[in-house]
């Protein structure tokens, strides 16, 4: 799904697998108690959703890789049920819950009524996201770092925004590119990082770093 090779100008790829080889797909749940007669039906369906709107961004990704000077103004189509269902089952299912209290379990008891009244809501503008919970993480020397947990609902309606944006601007990126994107992530680069030493003749290897980079973005 992802366009960010064909801009690769090196073509080093990671020859190891990378951490996240072989886990489970994210939307796939064990079933708890009472569920284990529609657990697969549950699973086509969302499959099904992803699929649909799979095709859906497939088509804007070409679009906009295609004509790179246009400008995409109808966008909002597309963050619909089936976005807003693949962006829930994307969330972390133990994630602590946000200032409205709401678990990723408790949203999924009534997914299908919840995801409609979202989609509604947000087009309608009527949606508000809620203020997020501030907490802080410590860090090696003894700091801490700000973290702002959102609501679940304001999580999903960001995931599915993403989901929309990344159909444009994944292509953009070059290969070697791997942070916040998509599938890919620090991992991913030490183990390409780890091919192109291994393979190619290096001469210097320069660690830059940029303190506090991330307390500056918060």
């Amino acid at each position: 799904m992802m366009d960010g090779q064909e801009k690769s100008d090196s073509g080093i790829v990671a020859a190891k697998p990378t951490n996240k080889a072989g886990s489970p797909a994210a939307e796939l749940v064990e079933p708890r108690p009472g569920t284990k007669g529609n657990a697969e039906q549950q699973r086509m369906h969302r499959t099904q959703s992803r699929d649909r709107m799979s095709q859906s961004l497939d088509r804007v990704r070409k679009a906009a890789r295609l004509r790179k000077k246009d400008q995409f103004t109808a966008l909002f189509h597309h963050i619909n049920v089936d976005t807003l269902r693949t962006a829930f089952y994307a969330l972390k299912r133990k994630a602590a819950p946000g200032v409205d209290g709401m678990t990723w379990r408790d949203y999924e008891t009534d997914l299908e009524p919840r995801l409609k009244d979202l989609h509604r809501r947000v087009h309608k503008g009527a949606y508000r996201p809620q203020p997020s919970r501030r907490t802080y993480i410590p860090k090696a020397d003894g700091k801490q770092r700000p973290l702002a947990i959102a609501a679940l609902e304001d999580k999903i309606v960001q995931g599915a925004t993403v989901m929309v944006l990344n159909a444009f601007y994944e292509g953009d990126f070059c290969g070697f590119s791997y942070e916040f994107r998509p599938g890919t992530g620090p991992h991913d680069a030490l183990d390409a990082l780890y091919v192109a030493i291994d393979q190619r003749r290096v001469s210097w290897i320069i660690d830059a770093d940029i303190q506090n980079y991330l307390d500056r973005l918060s």
